[in-house]
Parts: C-alpha cells; sequence; structure tokens
C-alpha cells in the first residue's frame, strides 16, 4: 500500500522553509482568485446552485493538493464535467448525482490501488481531442441564453433542437447582456496584458457586477435565477438505494474516466513546466477521496484543473502547499464576500464560459490531427460528433472501443507469416537444404488479431513439403486465440504426414505452448532454440 499511496505534501515537507512558503501562498492566493468566477460559472453551467461549485473547489481542491501523487496539481470543477453533471441532474435530479460523484470516487480509488495509472496514459491523443473539442462546443451552445438574453423558459438538452430554438427566439435578444458578455471576454483575454498579476476573468466579474448595479441594467443576475448564495458548508451524506445502484454505474464510470484523464493529463503538463515527475497512482487515490467527500458537503464531481495547475505553476507554486492555500481563500471569500457574488450577471458568466469553451477546444490539435492518418481522423471525428450529438458517455466508451479496434488492425497489419527465402539472412551458409524442407517465419505478437491470416497462409502450404520449420524469433507473446489458431494448423499439417518444428520460441511463448494440445503434435525435442539446431532436427527427420 505504501508504495502505491505516496502523497507528494509529505514527500516536499522535508526541507520546507519559509521561503518556499512565501512562494506557495503567494501562487495559492492568486489561484483562488482565478478559481473564484470559474467555479461559480462551472456549477451554473452545470444545472446546479452556484455554492455548490465553490464547495466543490475548496473541499475536492484540498484533498487533492493534501494527498494527491503531484506537487503543483490544482483540483476542482472543471468544465470538462459540465456535460456530464447537467446530463445528470437533467436524469437523476442532484440526489443522483451525489450517488454518482460518490461512486465514481470509489472507482478512482480503485483505479489507483489496483495501479492503472500508467494504462490510462495510453489513451489516444485523438480520441482526447476529439471528445474535448465536442465538449468545448457543447459548453459554448449551452452560453447562448445567457449570452444574448434570450426570453427562453426551457432551452432543449440536444444540441441541434437547442440551436433551432435560439433562432426561434432571436427577437427576444437583450442587447444589455450581450454587451455584458463581449465586455466580460474582452476583458478576460486581455486585461492580464495590462495588469499580469489580477486574473481577467476575475476583473471582468468585478467590473460587470458593478457596472449591472450602478446603471441597474435590466439582465438577469445568479440572485435572479438562484437567489442567495449560502456562506456555509454542510455535511449532508447521500442516502443510496442499493437496489437503484445499477442506474448510478454508467455516469458513474463516466466522470471516474473522464476524471482520471483530466487528472493526469494535468498532471503531466505540470511536470513539464517544473521537471518533476508526478505519481499516477497516488493521484488516482486522491482524486477518489476528493470526489467521495466532495458530495458529502454539496459539492459536485472534480479533477485537475490544467489552467489553474498552470496559472499556480506560473506565479512560483511549487509545491502542494500553493493548492492547500488556494482552498484556504476560496472558503475565506465564500464566507466573506459570498453575500455579494449573488449580484453578479449571468451574461458575465456566459462571457467567461464562452472563453473557456475556447481554450478547451484545441483547435490547433483537431486541425493538426486532420491532416494526419485516416485511423487517427476517424477516432477523432467519431468523438468529437458522438459527444456533441448524441452523449459523452457513448462518445468514450466508443472511441475506446474504436480506439482498440482500429491498433488491432493495424497491428494486424504489421504483423505477418512468409515463406523464407534460402538466400536470405544467415540460411544462405547452408547450401543443401533439402527440396523438402520449407521454412516460413512469423514476425510480431501472434493475437488474435493476426492468428486467422496466419492460419490461412500456412495453409497454402504446398503437399510434397515433408518437414516445415516455423521460425518464432519474433514472437513476443502468443494468446488463446493464436494458441488454438495454431494448434489448428499443426493438426491439419500432422494429417497432411508434414512434420513441424519450431525455432527460436521464447520463454514466454513455449510455456503457453506446452500448456495446450500442442505437445501432442510437436514434441519438446522439435521447440528449438535457434535455426541451426531446427534445421538440424528436420534433416533427421526427412
Amino acid at each position: 500500500m505504501k508504495s502505491i499511496f505516496k502523497p507528494k505534501l509529505f514527500s516536499v515537507l522535508k526541507g520546507y522553509n519559509s521561503q518556499s512558503f512565501q512562494k506557495d501562498l503567494f501562487a495559492g492566493i492568486i489561484v483562488g482568485i482565478v478559481a473564484l468566477p470559474l467555479a461559480i460559472a462551472f456549477a451554473v453551467a452545470s444545472g446546479v446552485s452556484p455554492e455548490k461549485g465553490l464547495i466543490t473547489a475548496i473541499i475536492a481542491g484540498f484533498l487533492i493538493s493534501l494527498l494527491g501523487g503531484s506537487r503543483v496539481q490544482i483540483g476542482g470543477p472543471t468544465g470538462a464535467f459540465i456535460v456530464i453533471v447537467y446530463g445528470i441532474v437533467s436524469q437523476y435530479g442532484l440526489e443522483g448525482l451525489m450517488i454518482s460523484t460518490f461512486l465514481a470516487g470509489i472507482m478512482l480509488v480503485l483505479f489507483g490501488l489496483l495501479r492503472l495509472g500508467a494504462i490510462l496514459k495510453f489513451i489516444p491523443h485523438p480520441l482526447i481531442v476529439g471528445f474535448t473539442s465536442g465538449i468545448a462546443l457543447v459548453i459554448f451552445s449551452t452560453q447562448i441564453k445567457a449570452a444574448f438574453g434570450l426570453d427562453i423558459d426551457s432551452v432543449p438538452s440536444e444540441f441541434i433542437e437547442k440551436w433551432m430554438c435560439y433562432f426561434s427566439n432571436l427577437d427576444s435578444i437583450n442587447v444589455y447582456a450581450i454587451a455584458i458578455s463581449v465586455g466580460t471576454i474582452l476583458i478576460s483575454l486581455y486585461a492580464g496584458k495590462l495588469i499580469p498579476k489580477i486574473p481577467g476573468s476575475f476583473i471582468a466579474i468585478i467590473a460587470m457586477t458593478v457596472m449591472v448595479q450602478v446603471l441597474e441594467l435590466p439582465v438577469s443576475t445568479i440572485e435572479s435565477i438562484y437567489g442567495e448564495i449560502p456562506n456555509s458548508i454542510s455535511f449532508d451524506m447521500p442516502s443510496i438505494d442499493w437496489s437503484l445502484v445499477h442506474n448510478y454505474f454508467q455516469p458513474a464510470l463516466t466522470i471516474a474516466i473522464l476524471g482520471a484523464i483530466e487528472s493526469l493529463l494535468s498532471a503531466v503538463v505540470a511536470d513539464g513546466m517544473i521537471g518533476g515527475n508526478h505519481r499516477s497512482n497516488t493521484e488516482l487515490i486522491a482524486q477518489g477521496i476528493a470526489n467521495i467527500f466532495s458530495p458529502i458537503f454539496g459539492g459536485i464531481p472534480a479533477t485537475g484543473a490544467i489552467a489553474r495547475t498552470a496559472t499556480n505553476v506560473k506565479n512560483g507554486g511549487r509545491t502542494p502547499v500553493a493548492g492547500i492555500v488556494h482552498a484556504f481563500t476560496l472558503l475565506l471569500i465564500m464566507l466573506v464576500f459570498g453575500k455579494w457574488a449573488k449580484l453578479i450577471p449571468m451574461s458575465c458568466l456566459a462571457g467567461i464560459l464562452i472563453v473557456v469553451s475556447y481554450n478547451m477546444s484545441e483547435w490547433r490539435s483537431f486541425r493538426s490531427i486532420l491532416k494526419g492518418s485516416r485511423f487517427d481522423i476517424i477516432v477523432l471525428l467519431t468523438t468529437f460528433f458522438l459527444t456533441v450529438l448524441v452523449d459523452l458517455t457513448v462518445a468514450i466508451e466508443f472511441g475506446i472501443v474504436l480506439a482498440a479496434l482500429i491498433f488491432m488492425y493495424r497491428m494486424s497489419k504489421i504483423n505477418g507469416v512468409m515463406p523464407v527465402e534460402t538466400e536470405s539472412d544467415e540460411i544462405q551458409n547452408y547450401n543443401l537444404i533439402p527440396k523438402e524442407i520449407e521454412i516460413y517465419e512469423i514476425s510480431g505478437p501472434f493475437f488474435f488479431a493476426a492468428a486467422k491470416r496466419y492460419q490461412e497462409t500456412l495453409r497454402e502450404l504446398k503437399h510434397s513439403t515433408s518437414v516445415l520449420i516455423i521460425r518464432m524469433r519474433h514472437v513476443p507473446f502468443i494468446d488463446a486465440t493464436g494458441i488454438r489458431n495454431f494448434t489448428e494448423i499443426i493438426k491439419n499439417l500432422a494429417n497432411r504426414k508434414t512434420k513441424v518444428i519450431l525455432s527460436g520460441v521464447n520463454k514466454e511463448v513455449r510455456q503457453e505452448l506446452e500448456r495446450c494440445e500442442i505437445a501432442d503434435y510437436i514434441s519438446d525435442k522439435d521447440i528449438c532454440d535457434n535455426f541451426e539446431e531446427a534445421l538440424k532436427r528436420a534433416k533427421e527427420k526427412i
């Protein structure tokens, strides 16, 4: 257990000094200010009340920094979860969201204990870009009502129907809302160049909120939609009806997989920025614990946030202490200034989320992949369109299966079985190889995607062959399907009175072969370590 779960905080505290604390303190306060508008905006966009985003950033952010496997990871609600949370709340309500998040936390802990951190790193880049870009487009589409101030009671959840609804209600556009959204976007993008130490989104919220209150502009605010924002955190253990747990398994698995991918991606990006090395399994366990406790205190799903983590690093944060300070900064803001957060215009939050969706879109990576392999393009576009038009859960599941199938197809094309020419390689030293001896070589893993093709190729062996030498020096492993097909090949050759000798079989493959029926057709002496030995054995059998 100790080798799996080793929080970075306890490693970096050795030699920790006041100078390091000052850097972490400053970085933590800045990240807390950055996280404030994002936490509120992500909660509102997810269909839950604003304080739930703050609670998530406080509780989950604290636990991820305290127990995580990265030195600088900042945790909290992220844009990637908006689509999932909104769908769960729509279908199962807040209670269903709490249970799904709680179960997702348990799954993430299990991922870490089972050492799946390394495996999750192998999810293809086109798949990640596909669903991330899809999420960005979905987030953008959900903000049109608030950004334009449209008077719509209920917006359809489906992408195409949502836009049809927008176009049919263009006559209710609120020019003040548009002005606030555009102003928020411009301030968020460019204020950082004028005032580098204060986040543009934070400046935008202050400026637009003050402007709306002073000028008494007729736009929707958090108060007009959600009422008062509580300035307290309560403990509320979800009551789980175990007979209905199966309903929450799929959304919980989606939260867990997406949370794992996002957190490990963020940790990898952070490693590149500080020259560090995160502990992936520890990070997954910490993410799991954070998602177990977040719903208990009224929060929503959380994961590592790439933008906030990068902000932490750029402002000097180098240990998990900065993340802990970020959580306490948000707690202080919520307790002291939370009563004024209700005045924030909804169109201002929409502007912030439009900037977030643009940053999430990864359009440069999207365009780059479209210029590459057709297989990568298929995975990218399939995942993208499924995310936008169907569901993120379906997109991730289908994308992973599709990527795996394409990988197996491409591997089967790389692998091969072919006759070996006697003039080639080291065989040229044997000038008197009898005509009754055929030599074939299998190259690559003997697994299910290639096994059938191997079988069909070897069946075409000419009937005059008395002894067949099969070179397997480049076969790293053989699976159950490969063994079954190989056994069928050997049986067919035995019926034709063709003797088979294996050459260059590695230890692992040999052990697999010895466990199966193939031992009834090939003796231990006919499984040779090298080609010279196999050729000598073949000549003896003629």
